[in-house]
């Protein structure tokens, strides 16, 4: 199948057995008559000519897609969901427009994500406030702002967040955070929901139960719900059953001992995205057949009246969106043991592989229909001999100059990036239907030394 969006740039739609890296970048990706990937309409070699490398895309269908296959997954099945986006895995004005757009609500983390999506004038009550150590200055905006729910994480927040409420004369709704103690099979640096967690209230400690009881004398603070969340990268849908279960038997355990009424359910997020080939995610509606009937099952057991559920899908929004681009310059052969791409981003502005060991997969972006007969590894330019993005991946033979892709970039690459060597941040920008648009522009050298004070 073709289709043009101008007389010179033909679009080929392959089957993705063809090129199987294709099913993990947007599902807008493309390739065109010269062999160029194509995302959104745009050639991403064209991109790289006019904004330069490192660059991030994102394809602003998919991100609508993602979007509109939650709040449909989840409210076919449970009509009173809120799909809350977790900023934490990217964040900027342009992105808050859209999911404004889209009728989602909005997690926040810190004073600075709540910044912006004020600055776009994203509905207060939609904003629902996490975190373990929100600072008084940070729970000021919030309560200046009218923000919908404060999600209060320890008994040092309880505590503050009633005393600032009563300086104001103002009734703040919260959720508290429990801490159920299920493992979700994750990385040790991405799991939240264990005992041994710097989040939340736990249930086997007793403190959940006080921070109930505690919270619901204080005049200024109405508890409406409980939420958890029990870490990232999620593969199994079965530690959301047994979270759900622990949680709502908790739940009426409160209603019988303080007259506790749960009006909101919030189950966090961790929905899983696809990183590589051999690795498939579950689709959302796995996710949601799975924790709706869990919710329906069990209150109709417990007799409590129907919470309303909120999920926080953030990775599963703009993962898939998001696109790496690097221009190859220097290639190391090491004669029988390895060659070295080096590429002129790494893990300044994507420290996952680093941190995490995070896998991905890659494409020379300007080769994509030439087959992939070399095995090497993709090196960064920072002075780290651990700044390796893709370690033994097999791409069409790459030279200086050449493009790299890299998929599933869309989460936790940019908010997580930095500086170090002095490095920029890469610009950012929204691609959709043949256009393409600055969303945010890329750092300069004068930009690192704005801040000095000499």
């Amino acid at each position: 199948m073709t289709r043009a969006y101008g007389e010179s740039n033909i679009i080929i739609r392959l089957n993705t057995s063809k090129i199987p890296k294709l099913s993990l970048f947007p599902l807008t990706a493309e390739v065109n008559h010269q062999g160029h990937l194509c995302v959104g309409g745009c050639d991403v070699v064209d991109l790289v000519t006019e904004y330069g490398t490192p660059l991030y895309l994102f394809d602003e269908f998919t991100i609508r897609h993602k979007c509109r296959e939650f709040k449909s997954e989840f409210c076919k099945r449970y009509p009173d969901t809120l799909v809350s986006y977790a900023s934490k895995a990217f964040l900027n004005r342009a992105l808050a427009l859209i999911l404004n757009q889209e009728n989602l609500g909005l997690d926040v983390v810190s004073g600075g994500e709540l910044s912006i999506a004020h600055s776009v004038d994203f509905p207060s009550a939609e904003i629902y406030f996490h975190g373990n150590n929100k600072t008084p200055e940070e729970l000021k905006l919030a309560l200046n702002w009218g923000i919908g729910r404060v999600v209060v994480d320890n008994f040092y927040e309880l505590e503050l967040l009633g005393r600032l409420a009563a300086e104001r004369k103002t009734s703040q709704d919260i959720l508290l955070r429990i801490t159920p103690g299920v493992d979700p099979h994750t990385h040790q640096y991405i799991t939240t929901g264990t005992l041994d967690s710097k989040f939340g209230f736990p249930l086997a400690a007793g403190q959940a139960e006080q921070a109930v009881k505690q919270a619901m004398s204080t005049p200024n603070l109405n508890l409406l719900g409980l939420h958890f969340h029990l870490g990232s990268l999620i593969f199994e849908t079965e530690p959301y059953e047994l979270a759900i279960e622990l949680v709502l038997r908790f739940a009426r355990e409160m209603k019988e001992k303080f007259g506790f009424q749960l009006s909101e359910l919030s189950i966090g997020g961790g929905f899983a995205v696809q990183y590589t080939l051999g690795h498939k995610a579950p689709p959302v509606a796995d996710y949601a057949k799975v924790i709706t009937d869990q919710l329906n099952s069990l209150i109709s057991l417990l007799e409590l009246a129907h919470p309303r559920l909120v999920i926080e899908p953030g990775r599963a929004i703009v993962g898939q969106a998001g696109v790496a681009l690097y221009t190859v310059g220097a290639i190391k052969e090491i004669p029988g043991v390895r060659r070295y791409v080096c590429i002129d981003g790494g893990m300044s502005d994507n420290i996952r592989p680093a941190l995490y060991g995070a896998r991905y997969e890659a494409l020379v972006a300007n080769k994509a229909l030439q087959t992939e007969e070399s095995l090497v590894t993709i090196a960064g330019k920072l002075c780290e001999s651990g700044d390796l993005l893709i370690a033994d991946v097999n791409l069409a033979p790459a030279s200086p100059g050449d493009v790299i892709a890299m998929p599933a970039c869309g989460a936790y690459s940019i908010p997580m990036s930095s500086n170090y060597n002095a490095l920029p941040r890469p610009a950012i920008v929204l691609t959709d239907n043949g256009k393409s648009r600055l969303t945010r522009r890329r750092e300069s050298y004068q930009d690192l030394m704005r801040l000095d004070v000499i």
